[in-house]
């Protein structure tokens, strides 16, 4: 089974994101003289119910350009459409159909006389009365030749244009609000960098730490410092595998695809089935493998001895230990697709970062290496709890697809039971009453594995509240929300309309009060929490 190669075949069919907009790039004129100003004309055609916000909007992703190696001066734009939206709540300006854009580019008085490219590209949004999707203009080269004899063009508005009042108050696309790719990053770089120091205590990566280490301190005639070398290229050959399986996720999902991604049913149900696999193979259902013939060859490379030897071993070492790590390194990925466009190559640097830093510290202070503890079966119980645990990540992501598709079958009341029995599992097997690998009937239970093993099952009891509704604070966020939720009464005692939007306006207008509207995604951790702990609230 290779899962990873299965994930990136998976990821690079659903990266195509749905360009909802076509643009076509022409210079007007084609030729010009050097230090004068020329437009290029942006013309777009957008697919039928579909919106796109001009470059003076102030909601959504207002289109954006850029140009190279010239100066952009100002964009003009046709007079787009006012209309009220229900999910903005006022009126907004939109583009349907056929438009265009005339991009002004100062040309350099020094520049060339003769052709020369100029490098458009550019970002927007498209938008029904059900989603939105982001879309970009990729880097177009526009032709245009550079003639002193050419007329000067007429740098006059004309009819039909006006220009854009940017809202972020420059070009070149200088958005003013925070990117979702921002939030939560120290969380997920501190998750990417314990995962990988935790691959260090698996039983395919432990055992193997004395053998690596004596490879390369006793490379160049024995000198630590030769020896010290030698572990930061091999460190380097962990942190290039797994950084290149990051990029090459990135590449493939491109600017906009990973949020789409994130928010499809069906790649949460990959997902689902991604952590699934992970889990039972940690359990010890199969076990995940390199074809041996990669392995053989790259062993053989890296024999020769050298930086580049050492490189390769440290190539080998990654992919001999993927046994156990690959589970690390598929959660971590699937996990990144669903949060932004640059965590799965960022997560991918930290996490090898994580795995390669005991091997580098090590080298430098080799005496350490005498004080590890041996390998034995507390290896093989950090594996089995790592099972039971990904097993519970996988339902986070399931009850995400249920809830999309209205199929009902992940109700809270099943979530939690499943939680409970997981994590309850966990506890009762480091505590010798469920025997798996790991466990032995007559051995002694250190105070450690006591505690750790209490401590599930304490974790374990405390969601059993939930399944009468009860709250459970944090965890409400990723704990499906109950049946009653949809009518519940929030401490001042009104109750919840839900899906009638008229209904609740005919009753406000007699009551004379005011409506507020709580739009409440399916699969959205943070509108979960809010109703369950906010909204709620006198």
């Amino acid at each position: 089974m290779r899962p990873a190669f299965l994930f990136l075949c998976v990821v690079a069919a659903f990266g195509q994101t749905q360009q909802r907009a076509a643009w076509t790039l022409t210079a007007e004129p084609s030729s010009a003289p050097p230090g004068s100003t020329i437009r290029i004309r942006a013309a777009v055609h957008i697919e039928p119910g579909w919106h796109l916000y001009p470059a003076s909007s102030t909601v959504g992703i207002p289109a954006q350009f850029t140009v190279s190696p010239e100066s952009l001066q100002r964009i003009l734009q046709q007079p787009p459409k006012r209309a009220f939206d229900a999910v903005q709540g006022a009126e907004i300006e939109t583009y349907e159909g056929d438009t265009a854009f005339l991009i002004e580019v100062k040309i350099r008085a020094d520049a060339p006389a003769g052709p020369e490219d100029l490098t458009v590209s550019g970002r927007y949004q498209t938008c029904n009365d059900k989603s939105c999707v982001p879309g970009k203009i990729p880097p177009t080269i526009v032709k245009l030749t550079l003639d002193p004899a050419a007329p000067a063009p007429s740098t006059a508005i004309p009819a039909g244009f006006a220009e854009a009042k940017l809202p972020t108050g420059g070009f070149a696309g200088a958005a003013t609000t925070t990117s979702v790719d921002s939030q939560g990053w120290p969380a997920f770089l501190v998750l990417a960098f314990g995962a990988g120091l935790a691959c260090i205590f698996t039983p395919c990566v432990f055992p193997m730490i004395p053998i690596t280490m004596s490879y390369f301190l006793n490379q160049q005639s024995g000198e630590k410092r030769g020896g010290v070398s030698q572990a930061v290229v091999f460190c380097m050959g962990i942190i290039v595998l797994f950084s290149g399986m990051g990029l090459l996720v990135t590449a493939v999902l491109g600017a906009g695809a990973v949020r789409q991604l994130g928010s499809n049913p069906w790649v949460n149900g990959f997902i689902s089935a991604l952590f699934i696999a992970f889990g039972l193979s940690l359990l010890g259902a199969f076990e995940i493998t390199i074809p041996s013939s990669v392995l053989t060859k790259l062993n053989q490379s890296s024999s020769a001895g050298g930086f580049a030897g050492t490189l390769l071993m440290g190539l080998t070492f990654a992919l001999s230990s993927f046994a156990c790590v690959g589970p690390f390194v598929g959660t971590l990925l699937a996990a990144s697709v669903s949060a932004g466009r640059a965590r799965p190559a960022v997560g991918m640097v930290v996490f090898a970062t994580g795995l390669a830093l005991p091997f580098f510290l090590l080298a430098l202070f080799p005496s350490y290496l005498k004080r590890l503890p041996r390998s034995g079966g507390w290896l093989a119980r950090v594996k089995v709890v790592m099972g039971f645990v990904i097993i519970a990540a996988a339902l986070k992501y399931l009850s995400s697809l249920d809830q999309v598709l209205q199929w009902g079958f992940l109700t809270r009341e099943r979530f939690l039971a499943a939680w409970i029995v997981l994590f309850g599992m966990a506890g009762l097997y480091l505590l010798g009453f469920v025997r798996l690998e790991g466990v032995k009937a007559d051995e002694n239970m250190g105070l450690g594995r006591l505690l750790t093993g209490m401590a599930f099952l304490i974790f374990a009891v405390s969601l059993w509240p939930g399944m009468s509704g009860g709250k459970l604070g944090l965890f409400d966020a990723y704990v499906p929300a109950s049946d009653e939720s949809s009518s519940a009464t929030s401490g001042d005692g009104l109750v919840w309309i839900k899906d009638r939007y008229k209904d609740a306006l005919d009753q406000a207008r007699r009551e004379h009060k005011l409506v507020f509207i709580d739009f409440t995604g399916y699969a959205c951790a943070n509108c979960h929490w809010m109703r369950a702990n906010i909204l709620s609230r006198p």
